[in-house]
């Protein structure tokens, strides 16, 4: 999910897909221990966009203040 994509949802939106995120990085690293996910890097990507989210969701509470 690209960043500019992100910054446009609501704060009500971006922490449901927050959430969903988190549920699937927990999904992508039990099937890196059962060995069925052939592409780690999906790790990174999913890690990366909660990153964002969380980057915008403070700076929004920050500016909230």
């Amino acid at each position: 999910m690209e960043f500019q994509e992100l910054k446009s949802k609501t704060p009500l939106e971006l922490e449901k897909t927050l959430l969903e995120q988190q549920e699937k990085l927990r999904d992508l690293r039990f099937r890196v221990t059962r060995r069925e996910l052939k592409s780690v890097r999906d790790i990174r990507v999913v890690k990366k966009t909660t990153a964002h989210i969380l980057t915008i969701l403070k700076e929004a509470a920050k500016k909230g203040k």
